[in-house]
């Protein structure tokens, strides 16, 4: 019991301590932040403020970002502050290292920060912009009485369930009509249209 207090006395200490202090008491504002948004009570959308607060971490919302810098920073300044305690150096010598530590941590942080950032970037990355391209490979049905090289229009789905009317050609001879199923397989970006072959084939 005497040695479970005891290390939670250090601990408390060494949190409390120089240069861990500082990031000890952003840390229990991020918890209290995460906390608050767990119940509802804080608005997460509008602490990241939009793409000019994302640009730091690649794209990952701000909140995160800076909690994860906060986190890795404390555990690092924490370390270094137990590491000083241990040493019993003097005033100005313990403020003197105290700064290096926080250098060191601060950089130990944002790397720290980074390798967690990276895998994430794909989750909270820019979507991506709707092309017309993105219909090629897909189904259609022919919504026009026939479809020759330079007329013809077919309804086709996209992945999001949602449908289009677009217009299609077809480079050579063909029956197809309305209600014909073809597969869009090429897009001219010049005409605005889409090649199509029928899929009875």
């Amino acid at each position: 019991m005497g040695e479970g207090t005891t290390a939670m006395g250090g601990f408390v200490t060494a949190a409390l301590g120089f240069p861990a202090a500082l990031f000890s008491f952003l840390l229990i504002v991020v918890i209290g932040y995460w906390l608050l948004a767990l119940f509802g009570g804080a608005d997460t959308d509008g602490f990241d403020g939009g793409d000019g607060l994302l640009a730091g971490f690649g794209g990952v919302p701000l909140s995160i970002s800076l909690s994860l810098l906060i986190a890795f920073t404390w555990f690092a300044s924490l370390a270094g502050t137990v590491l000083l305690d241990d040493l019993e150096l003097s005033t100005p010598s313990r403020i003197g290292f105290g700064v290096g530590v926080l250098a060191v941590a601060l950089v130990l942080g944002t790397l720290g920060t980074r390798v967690i950032v990276v895998p994430l970037r794909r989750v909270f990355g820019p979507a991506k912009e709707p092309s017309r391209r993105d219909f090629v490979g897909r189904a259609a049905v022919i919504r026009t009485s026939s479809v020759t090289h330079d007329f013809g229009q077919a309804e086709v789905a996209a992945a999001d369930g949602s449908t289009a009317i677009v217009d299609v050609r077809q480079a050579g001879r063909g029956n197809l009509t309305a209600g014909s199923r073809v597969v869009l397989y090429d897009y001219d970006s010049e005409g605005e249209f889409f090649w199509v072959e029928s899929l009875d084939i």
